[in-house]
């Protein structure tokens, strides 16, 4: 099928943006428009005009803002992928960027784009949530920040008022030496996940967790913390059985179910992933590498 009619507009400035979409009826605003078009083309969505924000200045890059990395709401997901500020500082996102569609989706999709289409089962998402980014969204008025907890609302419904747009994403990376992990399983390479779950994790010197972050995508209508499993590891030396108790935590989560996945199952895949994710958080903490053997130690004959 083809998209309905509807009117296109290419603003230049970000002032000539909010103002098309403070005024025009029914105005959709179109990104990467790797989940748009098709939605369009489907016929889910018949917005009367369509804003491209491609053509808007200012609104992509990847900056060090104090201890903050900004990015523009516009920044393709290929340049967040291949950056190496995104690699040192937030090794969380660089990791689950590879499990973002395929090479051809990264090139035009934008992180901005992603975290206002708001699919549960998206990596950016979750990221966003498990990292506690915060979201500077503007109005013709001026400009207001969500932490991602209150930004997502329920399923693919962002606290996106009218004639607001999504600027910048903010994140406040992990004290160096923290852990981290991303995984997930989705039916074919490059779906979008079933469920996912990510990790991060501190070590105090005494090698307890000193700070903990566990997220699972897909399971509900937002991605979603889990606290209960964060606290079992607050404190701990995150052995066998705190990992254990953690992952069984996850998978008492409530999941939504639908006639390809019921809710069961993504609760088995939500504490099978955290039973997998949170030994490779551990793993990457600075303490653990600092004991770990080197290359040929322990081997037996």
């Amino acid at each position: 099928m083809k998209a309905p009619p509807f009117r296109y507009h290419a603003p230049q400035t970000l002032d000539e943006a909010l103002s098309l979409a403070a005024t025009l009826p029914g105005p959709r605003l179109l990104a990467g428009g790797q989940s748009l078009m098709p939605m369009l083309n489907f016929r889910l969505l018949a917005p009367e005009n369509l804003i491209d924000l491609n053509r808007v200045a200012g609104l992509s890059g990847i900056r060090e803002e104090g201890d903050d990395i900004v990015f523009g709401a516009m920044t393709r997901q290929r340049e967040i992928e291949f950056s190496p500020l995104v690699k040192a500082r937030l090794p969380l996102l660089a990791e689950a960027m590879q499990w973002v569609g395929h090479r051809q989706t990264r090139n035009r999709g934008t992180l901005g784009g992603s975290l206002c289409h708001l699919d549960p089962s998206a990596e950016q998402p979750t990221v966003a949530m498990a990292m506690d980014a915060r979201l500077a969204i503007v109005r013709p008025e001026g400009c207001r920040e969500l932490p991602m907890r209150a930004f997502a609302i329920d399923l693919m419904t962002p606290a996106l008022e009218d004639g607001e747009i999504l600027a910048e994403v903010r994140f406040s990376p992990w004290a160096p030496g923290h852990g981290w992990a991303f995984l997930e399983f989705a039916r074919r390479h490059g779906d979008y996940a079933i469920v996912a779950v990510a990790v991060l994790l501190e070590l105090d010197a005494s090698g307890h967790a000193s700070r903990v972050s566990i997220t699972l995508g897909g399971v509900a209508s937002t991605p979603v913390r889990v606290p209960e499993a964060e606290a079992l590891l607050l404190g701990s030396t995150v052995g066998a059985d705190d990992i254990a108790a953690a992952a069984a935590c996850c998978g008492r989560v409530e999941a939504l179910g639908d006639p390809q996945v019921p809710a069961w199952y993504r609760q088995r895949l939500a504490s099978t992933l955290a039973a997998r994710s949170i030994p490779v958080a551990l793993s990457r903490t600075a303490a653990q590498a600092a004991t770990a053997p080197t290359s040929g130690a322990g081997k037996t004959s």
